[in-house]
């Protein structure tokens, strides 16, 4: 089965997480299969931009906790993103969980529909926002991290704007997003390249200096005794033993 769904309409290749009945919860293959598509995006000359979206009500529920992938591995695929040379742009309508959060912060653009929800849910399970905090905290407002990243909220998509996680929101995703894939359009391959790399340079000290600790992180968090309880507590659908 097909994890990851290409269509391509005037140089621009969507790529949609297509496993709704995952909520294309980042599994092993998941997260193995865009890395191919986005290294043929990276090789393709007729690709000028990239698009991800998603199947169902949900943009991607943070990761598979029945088949996660490795940390390094998802290093790897938030870091595709940045680098490749091309714009990727998120496409979201529906809700974003966890990592989730990792793959829409590392697009360059990204736009969300009114219906749409985020949480960064880590905590409530026994983990932390580990690895996708490479591409999050460089491009989101401080203050509102420390409170989304401590307390597992959900909040919409005019909030998710506000504080930097989404460039737009809108009723209509798909009229915020005419513009911004015209413009892309009408921009020159190397102007495109080269502009993006100024934008991301940030992001990539931060893959740099980070990555290496931030994924020994998340693995000692994974395999703790209050991980297993919270994602036990979640798959069962009760609360953690912590909750008071």
């Amino acid at each position: 089965m097909t994890l990851i769904g290409r269509t391509r309409a005037r140089g621009v290749e969507t790529l949609s997480l297509d496993s709704a009945d995952t909520r294309n919860a980042l599994s092993a293959a998941l997260v193995g299969e865009l890395a191919d598509a986005l290294t043929e995006c990276a090789k393709d000359g007729d690709v000028r931009a990239v698009i991800l979206t998603h199947s169902g009500n949900t943009f991607c529920a943070g990761a598979d906790l029945r088949d996660p992938p490795h940390p390094d591995a998802l290093v790897h695929v938030l870091r595709q993103i940045v680098e490749l040379r091309k714009p990727v742009v998120a496409r979201v309508t529906g809700h974003v969980r966890a990592g989730g959060l990792g793959l829409l912060t590392a697009c360059d653009i990204a736009a969300a529909s009114a219906a749409s929800s985020f949480a960064f849910t880590e905590v409530r399970i026994g983990v932390a926002p580990a690895v996708i905090s490479l591409p999050v905290i460089p491009r989101a407002d401080p203050r509102a991290l420390a409170r989304y990243y401590l307390t597992g909220e959900r909040f919409d998509a005019a909030e998710a704007a506000r504080i930097g996680l989404v460039t737009a929101a809108g009723d209509d995703v798909d009229a915020v997003l005419a513009p911004i894939l015209d413009g892309l359009r009408r921009s020159s391959p190397q102007g495109l390249a080269e502009t993006k790399q100024l934008l991301t340079a940030r992001v990539l000290e931060a893959f740099d200096r980070d990555a290496a600790d931030l994924t020994a992180l998340s693995a000692r968090l994974f395999s703790s005794a209050q991980a297993r309880e919270g994602m036990t507590a979640f798959l069962e659908r009760r609360d953690p033993s912590w909750v008071m």
